[in-house]
């Protein structure tokens, strides 16, 4: 058996570690980093009107297909917008290309725990379940790795003296991680990065903005669907501090959510003035997000597909909120250009910081 499976941000490292530790099972076939031929062959065979994700994930199936994968995991459910519809749309689009694989579905509504774990079963060749929950162990804790190295690096691109320097020690942390072999070798990983991201030289003046980034999932977590807008933002001085992290997803919808934890329960309470109900995707999370940085961001970047409706109820409702906190949405899709996001991205920080300016004015005149 060789599976294959989409990107989505740093999934593909667990699902190594997983594949690694449970050697002699199925082969893995980890699809290309997303690029423009992965996008070009997604908008080639999609509808049209599909989204972003959509497209880079069939891009992303038919690259592992031409590598050769004749199993493919995919994601499906109900009650989460058009994604839980994904996979037999592009298992048609698929095998009317000519390519011959089995389809196995990952729930992500319901019983994710669950349905993982069997997966990694029909993949392992049937392997005992503690060795697969020691694999899924392994890999979850890698991917909280990566995740704690990149809000560090978050925290450190806009107050760096040499632009860049944090982006690329953790893309060398990342390929680390990805071939740790051990806890042990993990947790000196782990050290030996935070240690280096520490030692860059710091800007003692700098005085960042503070922005959230929040939206749909896919679009947030993947850098090539955002083209880099963390990165970009970085460079401009912002420090940004993101809603989603995978390895957070996947705590909660892997174990705490089994126990009655919901960690969207205080997002949802403060979206009731402006959605008393889920829209579906993140359009609920997006709203509850505005309602709740208000007091402590400077502003927010709100990532869509463009044709999403979920992100699109929430830009819409966004806009009408009391809440004074500037938003910016950024509908990403094969049409948008780099210079063009950059150029709105400068004229949003531009915003931010005069808005900044002129309140620290008001309170200094307050005070007198």
């Amino acid at each position: 058996m060789k599976v294959g499976f989409p990107h989505c941000g740093s999934a593909y490292i667990p699902a190594k570690a997983i594949a690694r530790e449970l050697a002699g099972g199925a082969e893995l076939i980890v699809p290309p980093s997303n690029s423009k031929r992965s996008l070009s062959l997604g908008v080639k065979y999609a509808p049209e009107g599909l989204c972003i994700p959509f497209k880079l994930t069939l891009g992303n199936l038919i690259e592992v297909c031409e590598l050769g994968a004749d199993t493919i995991i995919h994601a499906g459910g109900a009650g989460i917008c058009r994604l839980g519809h994904y996979a037999k749309t592009q298992e048609w689009i698929l095998r009317d290309m000519g390519f011959d694989f089995q389809m196995l579905y990952f729930e992500l509504s319901k019983r994710k725990l669950r349905d993982m774990m069997s997966l990694i079963k029909v993949a392992s060749g049937g392997a005992s379940w503690l060795r697969i929950l020691l694999a899924l162990r392994f890999g979850l804790v890698k991917l909280g790795v990566v995740d704690d190295l990149e809000r560090m690096v978050h925290k450190i691109r806009p107050r760096e003296l040499h632009k860049g320097t944090a982006t690329g020690i953790y893309r060398q942390a990342v390929d680390a991680i990805d071939m740790a072999g051990s806890h042990a070798e993990l947790k000196k990983i782990k050290a030996d990065y935070v240690d280096r991201l520490r030692q860059i030289p710091l800007d003692p003046n700098a005085d960042p903005l503070l922005v959230r980034i929040i939206g749909e999932i896919y679009v947030v977590l993947e850098p090539f669907a955002n083209m880099d807008v963390e990165v970009e933002l970085g460079k401009l001085g912002v420090e940004v501090r993101r809603h989603n992290y995978l390895s957070q997803w996947a705590k909660f919808s892997f174990f705490l959510n089994n126990i009655g934890v919901d960690e969207n329960r205080k997002i949802h309470k403060a979206a009731m003035p402006y959605l008393k109900h889920d829209v579906g995707g993140d359009g609920w999370e997006s709203v509850g997000e505005k309602v709740l940085c208000n007091d402590e961001y400077d502003g927010m970047v709100h990532l869509a597909p463009f044709t999403c409706m979920p992100e699109t109820v929430a830009m819409n409702i966004m806009a009408s909120t009391r809440e004074n906190l500037p938003v910016l949405t950024i509908l990403c899709d094969e049409q948008m250009g780099k210079a063009g996001m950059i150029t709105r991205l400068e004229a949003f920080v531009d915003l931010l910081e005069r808005k900044r300016r002129v309140s620290r004015k008001s309170e200094k005149l307050a005070r007198v």
